[in-house]
């Protein structure tokens, strides 16, 4: 066979491309990172101007350290001091309200004693008629049948959020006066709040996150309690005061609850401090530049003092 002989064709390398993982097990630092150390290593030493900042910050920490450690000595140092002075404090607070106590029941003696003279001197039927005109106005102690509301703070939520739209989980002031004032137009002919008798001059505010009844605290759980006819109870549960604080109930976990009780005892009233209007010590001049004294009649003011309270 003649003829020259075919070329072979060139045999072609077969190229495999790594894959992701395999590349990343051979050189897991980025090309970036490893550039970056050659050049720190090729860099040349540090110079005296950023030994001079290392030294700087380290002395700035080695005094902020100095003065939390001084700091801390003297807060220590007077703990004991300021314990001291609140434990002081607190057995003054003990004291007071002891003595307080002390006062009052003293008072109620010399009242109860005043009230047994007056009505020795006064008589069967003028001594009965003070008895009911002093258990209207608070200033006797009454018996009797009635409702007592209950109301008394939420268990306390860590976790609980507050909502505004429908207020605290705990009794505030207006509770209380909206459960008395429903409680008076129900019927109700004497109240209490806690022991304290309310009148026609008792007031119900909040100071802090205490609650004042004629200026005097309660704390929770509050009883409101009433004497009055049979029907009270009903009426006052359709009132707004009740419904409200269902609903009040119902939202934040405070408790709220109504019941009937028998033979009430309400105490008295101390007696209110009245104050009355006074005509002035001296004439005061007109703008005629008369002076009118203060019984002359005229444009000048009455001497008669009115006789109400404040």
């Amino acid at each position: 066979m003649t003829g020259t002989p075919t070329e072979r064709p060139e045999r072609t390398a077969r190229v495999y491309a790594p894959d992701f993982l395999t590349e990343l097990f051979r050189n897991p630092l980025d090309p970036g990172y490893a550039d970056a150390a050659e050049r720190r290593r090729e860099a040349p030493p540090a110079s005296w101007r950023q030994w001079s900042a290392r030294s700087v910050s380290l002395v700035v920490l080695l005094v902020l350290g100095f003065l939390f450690a001084v700091a801390y000595r003297q807060t220590v140092a007077e703990a004991p001091g300021r314990t001291q002075a609140r434990e002081g404090l607190v057995q003054q607070i003990k004291q007071r309200e002891s003595e307080t106590d002390d006062l009052s029941e003293r008072a109620d003696a010399l009242r109860a004693e005043v009230a047994r003279l007056r009505a020795a001197a006064l008589g069967g039927s003028e001594a009965a008629r003070l008895r009911n005109l002093e258990a209207g106005t608070g200033l006797g102690r009454v018996r009797g049948d009635g409702v007592v509301v209950r109301l008394a703070d939420a268990p306390p939520d860590e976790d609980a959020v507050p909502d505004a739209d429908v207020g605290p989980s705990k009794v505030i002031y207006t509770d209380l006066q909206g459960v008395a004032n429903d409680l008076w137009a129900a019927g109700a002919e004497a109240i209490a709040i806690n022991g304290q008798r309310l009148t026609a001059t008792s007031t119900i505010r909040q100071a802090g996150q205490a609650i004042l009844v004629d200026f005097r605290p309660v704390t929770g759980p509050y009883e409101v309690s009433a004497i009055g006819p049979e029907e009270m109870r009903e009426r006052y549960e359709r009132g707004r005061s009740a419904s409200t604080m269902r609903k009040v109930a119902e939202d934040t976990g405070l408790s709220f609850g109504i019941r009937d009780a028998e033979d009430l005892t309400l105490p008295a009233a101390p007696e209110p401090r009245l104050r009355y209007a006074q005509p002035p010590a001296s004439p005061s001049p007109t703008p005629s530049g008369r002076s009118v004294s203060p019984g002359a009649s005229g444009s000048g003011t009455s001497p008669t003092p009115s006789g109400g309270s404040r």
